[in-house]
Formats: structure tokens, sequence, C-alpha cells
């Protein structure tokens, strides 16, 4: 068993990963995050086998049209936006809350995760959104 240290959009995760070669086959590592931060989604990723090219992730698609900001802010996972917290032009300061969308039966709080101001808002209350998709812009 391996522990290592994962940072995935600074928040640090231990994880363990533990190899397993029965039969000479790959497996997926089992990842278990030791301090989970609300609103994060857990992604698990096969080992490439042996003799195969590793594959480089794909570019995430541009955010929609009126979106200008330095920094985009997704959703972690799909939902529906229950509320809206800000608009354009407002100042944010880290930790505040930019808004709240149900997934899973949960709600899940988005915050900004820096000072800034918000460039433009791509969601609306009741609105369903797919993970990945921008919900907010800082600049």
């Amino acid at each position: 068993m391996k522990k290592f240290v994962i940072k995935v959009n600074g928040v640090a995760y231990d994880v363990e990963v533990e190899e397993n070669n029965a039969g000479g086959k790959s497996s997926v590592p089992a990842a278990a995050p030791k301090a989970a931060a609300p609103a994060q989604s857990e992604k698990k990723e096969e080992k490439p086998q042996s003799g195969k090219k590793e594959e480089k992730p794909q570019p995430k698609p541009a955010a929609p049209a009126g979106s200008a900001g330095s920094e985009a802010i997704t959703a972690p996972m799909a939902g529906t936006v229950m509320s809206v917290e800000v608009s354009v032009g407002d100042s944010v300061v880290k930790g505040q809350t930019l808004l709240v969308f149900e997934a899973m039966k949960m709600e899940n709080e988005i915050v900004s995760p820096r000072d800034g101001e918000i460039a433009s808002v791509n969601a609306a209350k009741g609105a369903s959104v797919n993970s990945g998709d921008t919900l907010i812009s800082l600049v």
C-alpha cells in the first residue's frame, strides 16, 4: 500500500493506493480521501495498461458567451441551482457563498476561491447544470 498527498483545486487529500496485479491484469487504484471538502467530486483514474500510451486529458470546453473572467468557477457535479447569491459587478471575498445547488438530495454551497469581482453569472435559479459547467467567473 502506498500513501500519497494529492492536491485538487487547492485542497489536499491523503490517499492510499493498493496495487493488485493478480493474474497480470491492471486494476483501478482505490482512493479514499480522508478530508473531503464540500462540493468536491471524487474522480478515479485508471492506470494505463503496459504497451499503451497514456492519454492526455482533453481541455474543458470554453465557457458560454458572455463569461469574461480570469477564473471560471465550475460545477463539481450535476445538479440544480437552488439560489444565486451574487450578481455581475459584486465584490466577493474568499469563502463567500456564490450560489447554492442541489445534487444527490443535498444542498451544496459554491464558495469563492479568492477575493475578486464577479465578471459573469452563467447559472440561474432552477437551472440544471452538468459537472464542469461554468457557473460564475471572477476577475
